[in-house]
């Protein structure tokens, strides 16, 4: 006989997890009980956070950079509302967590008991599955469940709620055989004749486009969409989440697409005439004004999702599978073709609209800050960002060589993401070098996660682009509602380089562009703990070129 606390344990282990993050509470001390057990035999890793919106984002970074299932723990009310957003940010960008949470007595479930709140309901909208643990016996194969369905298909969060008394009862364990979803298959390999179909109207193209997505990075797709790219010269362009997933200095990159991608790749699309999406869903910060966007091409459409397909824009050839294998399979049926009055339209393209910003003697540029780590880590670090013009900035400076070396919160835009998501991300690549670019009002919003890097002893680098605003949305306000600058100055709010030496961390802080690159090199040198350096940048540098959103590329302003 063994009880629930006992099987969520050996279940973590046979799903092959290693760490989890999160906070106890009243309800989960059983078992927190028996994780004790299993961290002190070195099974199980058990990092113990300072607020539970970072365990769910600590997850989701170790999930993005390792490819694995991360996963996080709550307990009841407070501490798994708090999860909440965490858990969204993960469901819109479609990243495999396990949640876990404690629940009050089932007894007293529907009573509006302490600490008790129905996340099962809560959490609906934003989760890919959920169950409320009703019996001890149950556990072992929805355990085995979560981690198929959190993985498999499109990825996304999983919640499991536990009931205090449900972990303490004993039963008679029963291991599962495996998944047990009877109503659940994704497809993952596409039509033949629609893959073939598609081989066809690659060839009859005159101005193709790649358009790749963050799936192809959680269908581990990059060799086979540089494959694709370099047997046919089509040119490629990526969305935030998509960074990395084909070389960004490769001679057939154009770099990120959308509101504020490269001029290049935007014009691109609105000439050409075919667009192969891979996994990506023509999001509104891509696609602008739909009724404006690539008003030329037809488009084929690889998705694991069949909701995704036809969802915002109409789709000439419709393929419903993995990407990774449906290319594998459409590779030999496309024909070779080379570079051509095309690929040296995009070239001119290049040259005409690249990248510019104003240089300054006396202030740090925020872009200039992002070029000098990038030239010192030789574009190899893992970058996390937070939310805001740092991010952008991060996307079109911090070229990306290799998938799940960006991460960033694309769908929900979730201020706060950057430090705890770094830390996850370190936990998981312990070897690698991880910066956070973070803003001085994104890094607020989360910072108390200093403590649990100290605690770990993990060696995040925390940029802070400081202007002393909310960025993005002063310059909002600044083009848009004539510089009425409304609830956006931080200004003078916090000094980061005594915050993180209170919380134990390194403080360093550049305030001049001479200031900058030894700042960073010292940075680079600290392998013991985090590392804060406060950035002081240009206070109203905005993040350009920039298409107003829901507007189209005939809008997209330089300045």
């Amino acid at each position: 006989m063994i009880t629930a606390a006992e099987a969520l344990v050996q279940g973590l282990s046979r799903a092959g997890v290693d760490v989890i993050f999160g906070i106890p509470g009243g309800v989960l001390i059983p078992i927190y009980d028996k994780l004790l057990d299993a961290c002190q035999s070195g099974a199980l890793r058990n990092i113990l956070v300072r607020h539970e919106q970072g365990a769910a984002h600590m997850a989701d970074g170790y999930a993005r950079a390792s490819g694995r299932v991360g996963v996080c723990v709550a307990t009841s009310g407070p501490g798994a509302t708090n999860l909440v957003t965490g858990i969204a940010t993960a469901y819109m960008d479609s990243v495999p967590i396990v949640a876990l949470t404690g629940q009050v007595r089932t007894s007293v479930i529907g009573t509006d008991a302490f600490q008790e709140a129905d996340i099962f309901g809560i959490t609906m909208p934003v989760v890919k599955h959920s169950y409320l643990v009703k019996r001890g016996q149950d556990l072992p194969q929805i355990l085995c469940d979560a981690f198929y369905i959190a993985s498999s298909g499109r990825p996304g969060p999983v919640l499991i709620d536990i009931p205090a008394d449900v972990s303490v009862a004993p039963f008679e364990p029963v291991v599962p055989e495996g998944p047990d979803t009877p109503g659940y298959r994704p497809t993952v390999r596409g039509n033949y004749r629609t893959i073939r179909r598609a081989a066809e109207v690659i060839a009859e193209a005159q101005r193709p486009l790649l358009y790749v997505g963050g799936g192809a990075v959680s269908s581990g797709a990059a060799d086979e969409v540089r494959k694709l790219a370099e047997l046919t010269n089509i040119p490629v362009f990526t969305t935030l989440l998509g960074k990395g997933v084909f070389p960004e200095t490769h001679r057939l990159s154009l770099g990120m697409a959308g509101m504020h991608g490269t001029a290049y790749a935007n014009y691109a699309i609105q000439e050409s005439d075919l667009l192969i999406a891979i996994g990506a869903r023509f999001d509104d910060r891509v696609t602008g004004d739909l009724k404006k966007f690539a008003p030329m091409a037809r488009a084929i459409h690889i998705d694991v999702d069949p909701a995704e397909i036809g969802k915002n824009v109409s789709v000439t050839v419709p393929i419903v599978g993995d990407c990774k294998t449906v290319l594998a399979e459409m590779i030999p049926m496309v024909k070779p073709r080379e570079a051509d009055h095309w690929n040296a339209r995009c070239d001119d393209l290049k040259a005409q609209y690249p990248l510019r910003y104003k240089q300054s003697a006396d202030t740090i540029m925020p872009q200039q800050a992002i070029e000098e780590l990038h030239r010192l880590t030789s574009g190899e670090a893992i970058v996390v960002t937070g939310v805001g013009q740092h991010q952008m900035w991060s996307a079109q400076h911090y070229l990306c060589s290799r998938p799940r070396q960006f991460l960033s919160s694309g769908g929900l835009g979730t201020m706060g993401y950057a430090l705890p998501a770094a830390l996850g991300a370190q936990v998981a690549c312990p070897d690698q070098l991880v910066v956070a670019i973070d803003g001085d009002g994104s890094f607020q919003m989360t910072l108390q996660e200093l403590a649990t890097g100290v605690a770990e002893r993990l060696p995040v680098k925390v940029m802070i682009l400081n202007n002393g605003y909310l960025g993005m949305v002063r310059q909002w306000q600044d083009l848009f509602y004539s510089k009425r600058y409304s609830g956006v100055d931080l200004a003078g709010s916090v000094d980061f380089v005594k915050l993180a030496e209170a919380y134990g961390a390194v403080g360093l802080r550049a305030t001049r562009p001479d200031e900058l690159v030894p700042t960073l090199e010292r940075a680079m040198a600290v392998t013991d703990r985090p590392c804060v350096i406060d950035v002081v940048v240009d206070r109203e540098a905005n993040v350009m070129p920039m298409i107003p959103s829901g507007r189209s590329v005939d809008d997209m302003r330089f300045e």
